[in-house]
């Protein structure tokens, strides 16, 4: 593509990315959307990690987003690790299925790998992710208790091979979508936007099964 360019979020970019971020969601995983609201809190949650915030631009308009908090896993033994989670993971209806979002996964990995990450773990649909080399929870021991509980939208990708060894591990999120339970903040902050409609779509249903499904033994 001509004139494509990433780069880092900036203040000036906040708004843009929340507006690009209600228009890639809305209606996609519930009627409406939350994850604009969860990208305005996130920036002041102390698990984000503004080094990883990244824009993509075309032309100068920003096409795509990616953003990264930290999370960790537990071992049985009690020992934690500081892994990664990324998401929202945005690109505008007008250029998906473009690449935008493996350019950006990529550069963002390549930048997390230099600042020491090894790991980054995600909830999502497995079909958006497997061929980015993400597997599932199951096949590296990552669970979200110590039960044989592996989510089947709990998906894991080695930044470095081997990084996890072998051991049995325990997911732990950070706790920074924990804002979107306030359905009144939500809904407050959704009306500084243009008014949307909010609609049942069969990838409603797609997300409800891969997020109330586990891979079992």
């Amino acid at each position: 593509m001509k004139n494509l360019t990433i780069r880092l979020e900036t203040e000036k970019d906040y708004r843009a990315v929340e507006e690009l971020t209600r228009e890639a969601f809305w209606n996609v995983y519930k009627p409406g959307a939350d994850e604009h609201y969860f990208v305005h809190m996130m920036r002041s949650h102390p698990d984000f990690i503004p080094e990883l915030a990244f824009v993509i631009e075309l032309d100068g308009k920003i096409g795509g987003n990616i953003m990264y908090t930290k999370a960790w896993l537990e071992d049985e033994n009690g020992d934690r690790k500081e892994i990664l989670s990324f998401g929202p993971l945005c690109v505008a209806p007008e250029y998906q299925r473009q690449k935008l979002g493996k350019m950006l996964i990529e550069h963002s990995f390549a930048k997390a790998r230099e600042m020491g990450y090894d790991v980054n773990i995600n909830f999502g649909n497995p079909g958006n992710y497997a061929s980015r080399g993400f597997v599932s929870c199951k096949k590296k021991n990552v669970s979200y208790i110590f039960d044989g509980n592996f989510p089947t939208a709990l998906l894991v990708c080695e930044l470095v091979p081997n990084a996890l060894d072998g051991k049995k591990w325990m997911y732990i999120p950070s706790t920074a979508a924990d804002c979107c339970e306030d359905s009144a903040a939500v809904e407050a902050f959704d009306t500084t936007f243009p008014p949307k409609e909010k609609k049942w779509m069969p990838s409603q249903e797609e997300f409800y099964i891969y997020s109330h499904s586990s891979v079992v033994r």
